[in-house]
């Protein structure tokens, strides 16, 4: 069976509100959409949206006030915190504009960081071996005992999409990760994120940058904590990505 025609991500009515003392501040008021596996889908609105309320839930950082949240076939919105860091563990990988690297270690050590606490039961040197991988997928084979400080925004960028798929997520989410990032080093970033989609990873991207909206197979709009708005696929664009070492730099329900 194809994947890309299964369903990875089902919302059903999500609400969420927080209780600030006696006052209530409804964020989320009953969203529902879908993602199937595969998919590359751009989440957008202003600040105060719902958005990164909406990203917590489906990270499994947090949960909802009601409705469900159904993630890889698993109701996953009434789980508890240990429940919801499993999942977390075993099915999703960040991606964050701040980058978020631990600042005095490799790259090498930065990426086999997740392997530690995943469910692939990796040794030491399986583990090392797949880091070594991934960074040489993301065309850092040769910064493998570099530090953070000793690379560009665009490589610590590189790192961090190489961390978030050591585990094999099913689905990476993707916070302003080009907002830290010049023009260039963005588009070489976003390459990236599309290769890593292309080769059967579900992305939720978070942007304001309407350009790189524009590559994601679907956009959905929040507005005042609603999807108002979900466009139809784009057209794939096919294009050969290679990346180098040296650079700088959903339906609605």
């Amino acid at each position: 069976m194809d994947s890309s025609n299964r369903e990875l991500i089902r919302l059903e009515d999500i609400y969420k509100t927080y209780h600030l003392g006696e006052v209530d501040v409804p964020v989320l008021k009953g969203i529902s959409l879908s993602i199937n596996h595969g998919e590359l889908v751009a989440l957008m609105g202003a600040s105060g949206s719902g958005k990164s309320t909406l990203m917590n839930i489906l990270g499994c950082l947090d949960h909802p006030s009601s409705g469900e949240y159904w993630l890889d076939g698993q109701e996953v919105s009434a789980l508890d915190s240990d429940g919801r860091a499993m999942v977390r563990n075993q099915k999703i990988g960040f991606v964050f504009q701040s980058f978020n690297l631990l600042p005095r270690t490799s790259a090498l050590e930065n990426v086999m960081m997740p392997l530690s606490y995943t469910a692939r039961h990796l040794s030491e040197k399986e583990g090392r071996k797949r880091a070594e991988a991934l960074l040489k997928l993301v065309g850092l084979g040769d910064r493998l005992d570099h530090e953070p400080s000793q690379l560009s925004g665009g490589q610590q960028q590189r790192v961090a999409i190489a961390r978030a798929i050591a585990g094999d997520p099913a689905l990476i989410l993707a916070d302003e990760p080009t907002g830290n990032l010049d023009s260039l080093m963005a588009r070489q970033v976003m390459d990236l994120l599309e290769q890593i989609n292309e080769m059967g990873t579900t992305i939720v991207l978070v942007t304001h940058d309407p350009e790189l909206a524009r590559r994601a197979q679907w956009n959905i709009h929040i507005v005042d904590g609603l999807v108002i708005d979900s466009a139809p696929p784009y057209e794939r664009r096919s294009t050969t990505v290679s990346f180098s070492a040296d650079a700088t730099g959903s339906r609605a329900g």
